[in-house]
Order: structure tokens, then sequence, then C-alpha cells
């Protein structure tokens, strides 16, 4: 799902030989969403200007610097080292002086974008990656929930963008796959030395005696993959509960027992050691997250750059 820009390639283009002017704050503000978005598309669509002329300003400032300000990248573009000195010069006056005018990032161009989904995957992948977008001018506005409810508010117009968990039923609304999340079975190291690898060995039964941490009171997450993996029925009751994946995730690395959990979730804590996979799987279960949009939406382009803009880091997670 590529989103190229044609006219980025061409920002890597050597700039022509400059002469000596101070450089045009115009320019200097579409660098800066350039450099903010990652991408030429991106930032005409925060400043509300073509591509093309997006691509014509880059070009100008490069002319103008006498510098390279872009390396093509397969999607969208990254700064030359002078592009990130250069924006660590001018970002704060520039911001300063746009804000005091109000002609900031955006200005009454569009309005928030209302933007809804489970609260660990928002918290851990889609607002962090969304960053960029929020310095230089997008406005977010976030709830989270569970798929069915935040599908019903989506129809009812309550949000422009919803994460869901699975594919919507019916025809009203249109799902784009964001991403496969994978699911681990993990511990905490004292727990995985306890076991020494019988889980592998001996099957599932020599968990009976490990606490169970779960999202839920039915074991969703768990079920799932005894029953994908294992092939069997999971028997048996959590010793806790939590209603959030990320308080599962610290209760299970504090050595409370042990629990599933999707990887992306876990892992930093997978690569230092705080926790261990239990059962190693070449066919792990899937769950594919979808982006979901309301039918018809109004044009705020700021929708469409956070939808083009998760749909493009998605698969990366």
């Amino acid at each position: 799902m590529s989103h190229r820009d044609s006219d980025e390639s061409e920002a890597a283009a050597a700039p022509p030989p400059a002469h000596s002017a101070p450089l045009d704050l115009n320019l200097v503000r579409t660098f800066l969403a350039v450099y903010r978005s990652g991408s030429f598309t991106a930032a005409g669509q925060l400043l509300g200007i073509s591509q093309p002329t997006v691509t014509t300003q880059v070009r100008a400032l490069e002319r103008q610097a006498d510098r390279e300000l872009f390396a093509r990248l397969p999607r969208g573009v990254t700064p030359t080292e002078y592009a990130h000195d250069l924006a660590a010069r001018v970002m704060g006056p520039l911001d300063a002086l746009l804000a005091a005018t109000g002609h900031g990032p955006a200005a009454g161009t569009a309005a928030a974008v209302h933007l809804a989904g489970p609260a660990e995957f928002l918290c851990t992948r889609v607002l962090p990656s969304l960053a960029p977008l929020v310095a230089a001018g997008v406005q977010l506005r976030v709830a989270t929930g569970l798929t069915d409810h935040l599908l019903d508010e989506l129809r009812a117009g309550r949000h422009d963008l919803v994460v869901a968990t699975g594919r919507p039923r019916g025809r009203a609304l249109t799902a784009v796959p964001l991403l496969d999340e994978e699911f681990v079975l993990v511990a905490a190291p004292e727990w995985a030395e306890r076991l020494g690898g019988r889980v592998t060995t001996e099957g599932p039964g020599v968990l009976h005696g490990v606490p169970l941490v779960s999202y839920a009171e039915d074991l969703p997450i768990a079920r799932r993959y005894w029953r994908h993996v294992f092939g069997e029925r999971l028997n048996r009751r959590a010793a806790v509960t939590v209603p959030d994946l990320r308080g599962v995730l610290s209760t299970v690395t504090a050595g409370a027992g042990f629990t599933v959990l999707p990887r992306y979730l876990c892992l930093d804590e997978l690569a230092s050691g705080a926790l261990v996979t239990l059962h190693e799987t070449d066919d792990p279960p899937i769950n594919t997250a979808y982006l979901v949009q309301r039918p018809g939406a109004p044009g705020n382009p700021h929708v469409t750059l956070v939808r083009d803009h998760l749909l493009r880091l998605g698969p990366t997670w």
C-alpha cells in the first residue's frame, strides 16, 4: 500500500548553485512541514497547498541555501544533516512568529481529527507515530473503547477514524487492513526457569500451577491461543484480570504469572529479557486490525492525512 510521491523522488536531486540571500519565510514554513511530516504530499495537506507547489518551494529553498534538504525513501523523504541543523535553528522562532500572527501550521484550515480504538494500541503505537503530524498542526481528539461500541459511535458520526480489532460487519463501513498482530505466550524469567522449557516438550498442562493473568474473565486471548496452538480448550480461571493489556503486561513482568499478549506490546520486554517466551511456534495466532473511516464524512484534509500516515506505518508495527 504505497503512498510514494512522484515529486518526492526528485527532491534528492542536487540543487543548482545558489546566490547569497535571506531565506524566504514562506519557503522555510514549507520546509518545516515536510521535515515534520516526512512527506511532500502530507506537507501540502497540512498547509493547504498542492504537492507540486511544495516541491517547487523546497527546491527554491535548496537553491537559496545551496544545500540538499531531503533524500528520497521508498515512502516519503528523510532530512539531510543540513536539514536537521536548519530545523533546529528556525523551528522555535518561526513557530513563535506564526503563532503570534495567527498563522500557525494549518491554522483554520481543518477541524480536529476524532480518532478512536483500543487504548493499548493507540497509546503504544498510533499516538507516538502521529507526533510529527501534531507538531505540524494536526489536532487530535482521541477516544478509547471496545470495537463494537466504537463502530456504533462511528456510524453515529462521533468519530472520523476507528482502529478496529476485526473487520466490521456489513457493507456500510469501509475497512482497510492496518496490521497483523501476532500473539505470544510469555512470563517473567523466574517462571520460565522453573518451567525449564517443558511447555514445549510436555504441553500446556505444566502451566497448571502458574497463575494466569488475563484481559477479561472469559480469557478471550488465552483461549484463542490454546485452541490455535495446542489444539485444546483452556479450562481454568484467571488469578488476575485487568481490562487493559498494559496492566496485564506490567503485572506479568513483575512476576505474577503468565499470559498471552500481542507481540507489538511486549517487544521491549522480550528484547531486554524482562519477559520470556514460554512456547515458540511457527504458526502463532494472528489478528488483523483494520482502520475504518466514517462514511460520508466531510472533507477534512487532516482526516485523510492521518489515515494515510497510519496505513503507511501500520505494516512496520
